[in-house]
């Protein structure tokens, strides 16, 4: 709020300016952001991330179509049309303004512009039809993909500036540890300060470590806590969001100075959470997208991202 400046005659100021304040207000109130913002029937949702303001995007695990929409107004339509067999699941935004998104059934990646929703460039990862290449976690250096099917990430490393490669500088790192763990479904990433990685096992109900330079993992203390049905991750200082899909749960989580092991201070449920895939903060909010996993997506499923306080 703005400070008056000290006047002798303060408190005639002073009230002129409430009355006028209060006055503008009355005239033009704040209206709320919406609580649920509908995406188009059938979209089938997977990926979420918050942009530039308050511009969101979200994309489809159907036919890989990224819906751009304004979480202030509620109001949005299709930056990038769908392709039959192209499925998108995680969806960063990187500082140059690209859209990266984790190309789930495709094997690989792709990246837009996020204004014109033009293909900058894709990263084909494997041949390999039973891949998921489900997520990823944009670093200064590189971006890492988790693979649910498979014991490895992916990486793309970016030039100085955040310069994209060529395709041909991609590699694999192979995990090793608890990070290898057959059938555990690796499934949300994020980047701790340390550099280590932190990854979501969506059918252990684990969260482990990975050192990104050599691939080796090990085991981040929940005191007990599983995280079973995990998918995204949202990690915000030493606070860590972990959504939980099928279970209709966030679990909020507080990390250690060392970031090795979380206290889970409380969990976020409710109605409006329908089987949730991953969310993004906005100020004290976390916005989540539902992605009805327990429903079958026919033309007319509705979906929707909801707002729960952070």
């Amino acid at each position: 709020m703005r400070k008056l400046l000290s006047l002798l005659l303060v408190p005639l100021v002073a009230a002129a300016t409430l009355t006028t304040v209060g006055a503008s207000a009355t005239a033009h109130p704040t209206k709320p952001f919406p609580a649920r913002i509908a995406l188009p029937d059938g979209f089938t949702p997977e990926g979420l991330t918050i942009g530039r303001g308050t511009t969101v995007y979200v994309g489809s695990v159907l036919d890989g179509a990224v819906w751009r929409g304004d979480l202030r107004t509620g109001r949005g339509s299709v930056l990038i049309p769908g392709t039959p067999g192209a499925a998108k699941a995680g969806l960063k935004l990187d500082p140059q303004g690209r859209l990266w998104t984790a190309d789930f059934t495709g094997g690989g990646a792709s990246v837009y512009d996020a204004n014109s929703g033009a293909r900058l460039a894709h990263y084909p990862f494997t041949t390999d039809p039973n891949t998921l290449v489900n997520d990823l976690v944009i670093t200064e250096r590189a971006v890492y993909f988790t693979d649910s099917t498979r014991p490895e990430l992916y990486v793309v490393p970016l030039g100085p500036g955040g310069r994209l490669p060529a395709p041909a500088a991609v590699r694999v790192l192979p995990l090793t540890g608890p990070g290898a763990t057959p059938d555990a479904f690796n499934n949300g990433i994020v980047a701790l300060p340390d550099g280590d990685l932190l990854v979501a096992q969506m059918l252990t109900g684990q969260l482990v470590r990975v050192d990104p330079r050599t691939g080796g993992s090990r085991l981040f203390d929940l005191g007990g806590y599983s995280v079973d049905r995990a998918d995204g991750l949202v990690l915000h200082g030493r606070t860590l969001y972990v959504i939980r899909n099928l279970t209709n749960v966030v679990a909020v989580v507080r990390l250690n100075a060392d970031h090795t092991a979380g206290t889970v201070q409380r969990e976020i449920t409710g109605p409006q959470l329908r089987s949730p895939a991953t969310g993004d903060l906005l100020g004290s909010a976390l916005y989540v997208v539902n992605g009805r996993f327990d429903v079958e997506s026919t033309p007319t499923t509705d979906y929707d991202i909801v707002r729960v306080p952070a």
